[in-house]
């Protein structure tokens, strides 16, 4: 496996590609050529964290206001000429403990992130801070537990027993619920010549997680239609000092980022989410003792699972997807619908999980290079557990034990020297034995696409999950439609995309 925890995340030889695509839509091809990181120079990091207090505001109202996320990772490449460099990160003081950070910014350094024997994960999962436990019952969670804390793997296993246990409604329950939702849209563009992909995602999201997850129908629980509603609020007093909601600067600034939201706002809230996920998930939390883990703790895991990484997972993806497929214009959408529709004519009918893996490389691509493009969790950090060395494409680094380091994916999987037309989007870029070489270098799941999440490992326990969901929202598209068209307005959180048209299927 590559990157695996049994390797060095600095291999004797680091394969650096350069790839290129055959005109007229083909696939990729690429030429790698080996080079030792032995031979790199080794260069002390560059930047600095500046003053006490002054430097991670400075770099916070840069991150945020002055220049944004991209831009600010993008301006100190060019001032260090170096993708490694010191910064501070959000949130700063009174939030995060110590918002000094080693950031590592080329697909060459990122892999380091994933090797379990070199980071340590502990409390690390929303970034350098930890967010109240009392958000989540007084438990610290999957998400926040390193691999070699005792809990981690028995609360994986359950993960994955509830994912593979319900795996026979998947695509019934999905075809269901964005049956719907496209079906509102069509209602909502005669109406109004438009409609709102996101809200309507937020509530087809939550109502296919619980029919498919739990066999129940939201709407008809204690919860009626609040789910969605209920989530976000909670997710807010979680990330909240890591968003960017549009209020004025100085004024957001003060109230997000500079203190913690206080839990007891959002408690009746939580509340009534636990009450649900103990009423709904009741097989899953049957099996939780068979894995030593209290129920109570199950409870509190799976409702985080669901809520934060599921429903807040699909709430930054799916737009994504409609926003690139957009972008891309009819010959594209023709293509996808050509291969999707004989792929289910095939299947008799049907769209099944062979299809999408066997017969629908095209739309597996596409959500590969959405995932590429933009990552739903597009920071990765992790501590480093002793000193070591850190190897750039052009150099390496001499990192200390205790240092935390960070990844931001957006610049690491659009890296020129591994990808070419880096900053496009390349529909049929993952397609062939070449593409799928480069599959190592998609990262979304805290981990090499190539890998599988296992108990041992902090890659996604719903990494498959995810993927297949992606292909089952294109393919539900295609079956539908010949082509659509789309807007995308300004939005601090998932991308702002509203449909204006949908062309009915022809053929």
């Amino acid at each position: 496996m590559l990157f695996s925890s049994a390797s060095s995340a600095f291999p004797p030889s680091v394969a650096l590609c350069r790839v290129r695509y055959r005109g007229g839509g083909g696939a990729a091809s690429a030429t790698c050529s080996p080079l030792s990181s032995a031979d790199l120079p080794l260069r002390h990091i560059p930047g600095d964290y500046g003053l006490p207090f002054l430097g991670p505001l400075c770099d916070r109202l840069a991150y945020f206001y002055f220049e944004g996320r991209d831009q600010f990772f993008r301006s100190r490449i060019r001032r260090y000429g170096s993708t490694v460099f010191r910064v501070n990160l959000p949130p700063g003081p009174f939030v995060a403990p110590d918002p000094r950070v080693v950031a590592l910014l080329d697909a060459a350094s990122l892999p380091v992130l994933f090797d379990a024997s070199l980071v340590d994960k502990r409390d690390l999962f929303t970034g350098n801070f930890l967010p109240s436990t009392d958000l989540t019952g007084s438990f610290r969670v999957l998400s926040y537990l390193d691999p070699a804390e005792p809990n981690h793997a028995p609360l994986k296993r359950l993960l994955f027993f509830l994912l593979a246990s319900r795996r026979h409604a998947l695509v019934l329950e999905f075809r269901r619920a964005y049956g719907a939702l496209f079906d509102a849209m069509e209602v909502g563009i005669a109406k109004e010549g438009k409609a709102d992909f996101g809200a309507a995602n937020d509530r087809a999201a939550f109502d296919f997680l619980s029919q498919c997850l739990f066999g129940v129908d939201p709407a008809r629980s204690s919860l009626v239609l609040d789910g969605p509603r209920l989530i976000n609020k909670w997710l807010l007093f979680q990330i909240g000092p890591l968003l960017k909601l549009g209020l004025p600067a100085y004024l957001e600034d003060f109230l997000l980022h500079s203190f913690r939201l206080p839990p007891a706002l959002v408690r009746a809230d939580y509340t009534r989410l636990v009450e649900f996920f103990r009423d709904s998930a009741g097989p899953a939390l049957d099996e939780a003792k068979r894995f030593g883990v209290s129920r109570d703790e199950a409870l509190h895991n799976v409702l985080f699972a669901v809520c934060f990484n599921g429903f807040g997972g699909i709430k930054f993806l799916f737009p994504s997807i409609i926003k690139w497929l957009g972008r891309s214009g009819a010959r594209l959408h023709g293509r996808i619908a050509e291969e999707v529709r004989s792929a289910v004519r095939d299947a008799g009918g049907k769209v099944t999980f062979r299809s999408l893996e066997s017969a629908m490389p095209l739309v597996r691509s596409v959500v590969y290079e959405v995932l590429r493009m933009e990552p739903p969790v597009p920071l990765q950090y992790g501590r480093a557990k002793r000193d070591m060395e850190v190897a750039s494409h052009d150099a390496r680094f001499p990192v200390r034990a205790g240092e935390v380091l960070v990844g931001y994916q957006p610049l690491a999987t659009r890296d020129p020297r591994v990808f070419e037309r880096a900053e496009e989007f390349v529909a049929e870029r993952f397609m062939g034995a070449e593409g799928e070489a480069l599959l190592r270098h998609v990262v979304w799941s805290n981990g090499p696409e190539t890998e599988t999440s296992t108990a041992e490992n902090k890659q996604c326990a719903g990494k498959e999950f995810v993927v297949t969901v992606a292909r089952l929202l294109v393919a539900e598209l295609f079956l539908r439609y010949d082509s659509f068209e789309i807007e995308v307005g300004p939005s601090p959180v998932a991308a702002a995309v509203r449909l204006t048209s949908l062309k009915r299927a022809t053929f």
